[in-house]
């Protein structure tokens, strides 16, 4: 099914989303560092069946507008609900895929009256991986588990984006603490991480629950890092599951 494709401008940036409109209440995929939603988009497809379901290209990535100064976290959450209200979306459920989990608890933290619910999908970053010799390594132990048909898709993410801004990215995953915040999300928010992720640790996982004051965990064996991706059906299962919790 094709999904719409959509033009917001936020402060003077034009972010691209695409979006299927199914019936139930929105769920904005945040893609990871250096990519785009495009890794997002086979979920998208499954979670509109039953949700309002949306996948964003930050500012910067993807086929948004490419603005001159590197990302922030700080900028990239702030576009993030500036795009909420130009979307007219007055809350919504924020699914972070990987670095777009930080993105997604800061977004959270920062503007609570956006955010109705989080769902974490392999958060980063393990501090125990806070250096480009362990991430890469991690990178490395996970990619054998991946999709190949995602290499075409992140080689032209990286392209669009440009070696400086997938660089400064990754930097700004490193030295983002997510562990302060998560203390600090008040709404419900589920972890989900991949049984054979080698970037999210299980005890990592476990500890983002933990100071989570509203957190659940569920492990989907067999899949690696980027759930969306490998089991975009499976994760939409689980994910309106959790959405009629929270709702009921």
């Amino acid at each position: 099914m094709p999904l719409e494709q959509l033009v917001h401008i936020v402060s003077g940036t034009a972010m691209i989303s695409r979006r299927r409109r199914g019936p139930g209440p929105a769920v904005v995929c945040v893609h990871g560092a250096g990519v785009s939603g495009r890794e997002m988009l086979p979920f998208v497809r499954e979670l509109g069946a039953t949700h309002d379901a949306w996948a964003v290209d930050l500012p910067g990535f993807g086929r948004s507008e490419k603005p001159s100064a590197p990302p922030t976290l700080a900028g990239l959450s702030d576009a993030v609900a500036a795009w909420l209200e130009e979307a007219g979306l007055e809350r919504a459920c924020l699914l972070g895929g990987s670095f777009g989990c930080q993105v997604a608890v800061d977004v959270a933290v920062r503007h609570p009256d956006r955010v109705t619910a989080l769902v974490l999908t392999g958060p980063t970053v393990d501090p125990l991986g806070r250096s480009p010799v362990r991430l890469a390594a991690q990178w490395l132990r996970n990619s054998v588990h991946e999709s190949p048909r995602m290499a075409p898709l992140n080689v032209a993410d990286y392209v669009d984006a440009g070696p400086r801004r997938v660089l400064a990215s990754f930097g700004v995953s490193m030295r983002d603490r997510v562990e302060d915040k998560l203390p600090y999300v008040a709404v419900p928010a589920l972890v989900v991480r991949g049984g054979r992720d080698a970037m999210v640790p299980q005890a990592w996982a476990e500890e983002v629950t933990r100071l989570l004051p509203r957190g659940r965990l569920v492990v989907m064996e067999g899949l690696p890092h980027m759930v969306p991706y490998r089991d975009p059906r499976g994760l939409a299962r689980v994910v309106a599951g959790f959405l009629e919790e929270v709702a009921a």
